[in-house]
């Protein structure tokens, strides 16, 4: 007999979604399940994939966001040459230092807004990209947080002259 409040230990738990031989291809994220496409954009949302790309150590510091760059995988290019290069995974993060929760979703906003606006046009294609938001990034100017993209893209040799394909 068990003493009172104490249960006995019947193994792992499993919430109502978990059966015992679990699904992992219909989790988000896994490859199985194709990326989320918002404008031409890939998301990224699997932290691996934002480690990848910080490990290339390709950073632009500007006073509105920092952009960081990696080319994609082996993998990933031919499955983008295959898809006519219409898509770019892009990732956007924002920390604790931007402010409150408030202020990070906002400064997440506005850099999501910015790269759809600018990335599929201006960046060079094969390459994850990856938008961080700094201090400054809620309040500054959008037209100076655009500035800060282009001069990011150039210092990073990314940057292309062209038509919304």
């Amino acid at each position: 007999m068990l003493a009172a409040g104490r249960r006995e230990n019947r193994g792992p738990k499993q919430g109502p979604n978990q059966g015992s031989g679990g699904d992992q291809a219909a989790k988000p994220g896994k490859p199985g399940k194709p990326p989320k496409i918002v404008n031409g954009l890939a998301r990224i949302l699997r932290r691996a994939d934002y480690l990848r790309v910080q490990s290339a150590e390709r950073r632009a510091v500007q006073p509105g966001l920092l952009l960081q760059a990696a080319p994609e995988s082996d993998q990933a290019e031919s499955d983008q040459a295959e898809s006519d290069q219409k898509t770019m995974p892009v990732g956007f993060t924002a920390s604790r230092k931007v402010g409150n929760a408030v202020l990070r979703n906002r400064a997440r906003r506005r850099l999501k807004a910015l790269a759809a606006e600018y990335l599929p046009r201006h960046a060079m294609p094969g390459h994850a990209y990856v938008l961080v938001a700094r201090q400054a990034t809620p309040a500054r100017p959008y037209a100076e947080l655009r500035g800060d993209l282009e001069r990011a893209l150039r210092k990073l040799r990314l940057w292309r002259d062209g038509a919304a394909s």
